[in-house]
């Protein structure tokens, strides 16, 4: 992994010459059995397993991560999240597939990734498969706050899941952050993009939990535009989108990292002398 200090491509950078992308909201189509909420950020799956496909509202700017945290678990069902890109017009989609593996991919020009407890991560061209089967330990975020992927930088702070708020809430989050727990689990986060190739071709991503399991797909049409795809299968239940800030950090967002870093744990920031809104900030996002 590149470190923060590494010069990156200006091409890859948003700013004034690349305006970040908007933010990220569900499609007004998407599986029988979805519910999406009036902010088009929550999809939730109301019966039955399957009929759960969702997709993002606008196609995706190379780079951008269309990342969901999972909220609601279902016991009794066999299989997890899916997520990928299509270029396929979800509005063009009548009706929605009832699975994304394989109905909508069977459908061409869709690119699905399943996700399992274990074993997400895709070996690379030239490491052995048993190198990238091994999960890695990432830094924390104040040495190493960006994730390097391809030619994109991509602030780690809110890729990360984070438990609810609680007096083991200190060490639970180290497990997020270090990938310990399984990538199914409530509170993980679940993102995909795309990084395009010289050849015009581009590359899928899955990150979890702040690290890239690899290219889990090659050869997208980088020139179409796509979309991604989220299946809220089986046993995840109910999912919200994060949003993500890709240029410098906020002020706020600096502010909220070093309040968490010198906590012992979330539960300590009721008693600092500050705003609701910025204690809430603190231990929610």
């Amino acid at each position: 992994m590149a470190a923060a200090s590494e010069p990156v491509d200006s091409g890859a950078l948003w700013g004034p010459a690349r305006p970040e992308p908007p933010l990220t909201r569900f499609h007004w189509v998407h599986g029988d059995n979805i519910r999406v909420d009036p902010s088009g950020t929550r999809a939730t799956r109301v019966e039955s397993f399957a009929h759960g496909v969702c997709f993002s509202r606008e196609p995706l700017a190379p780079g951008q991560v269309f990342l969901v945290e999972i909220e609601e678990k279902e016991l009794g069902w066999c299989g997890h999240l899916r997520l990928g890109l299509t270029a396929l017009d979800p509005a063009s989609l009548a009706p929605v597939p009832e699975f994304s593996l394989p109905d909508l991919v069977n459908l061409g020009h869709t690119w699905v990734f399943a996700i399992t407890r274990h074993h997400n991560r895709v070996p690379r061209e030239g490491r052995p498969e048993a190198e990238a089967a091994a999960p890695s330990r990432p830094p924390t975020l104040l040495v190493e706050p960006y994730l390097r992927i391809e030619q994109f930088r991509i602030p780690r702070d809110r890729l990360v899941g984070r438990s609810r708020p609680g007096l083991y809430s200190h060490l639970l989050d180290q497990l997020y952050e270090l990938n310990v727990l399984p990538p199914t689990a409530r509170r993980s986060r679940l993102g995909v993009l795309f990084c395009p190739r010289p050849d015009g071709t581009a590359d899928m991503h899955i990150i979890i939990n702040g690290e890239d399991m690899g290219p889990s797909a090659r050869g997208l049409p980088a020139a179409q535009p796509l979309y991604a795809v989220v299946d809220v299968f089986a046993s995840t239940k109910s999912v919200r989108l994060v949003q993500l800030e890709y240029g410098l950090p906020s002020l706020q967002t600096l502010c909220r990292l070093v309040i968490q870093r010198s906590m012992v744990h979330r539960l300590a920031i009721d008693g600092l002398h500050l705003p609701k809104e910025l204690k809430d900030f603190c231990k929610y996002e």
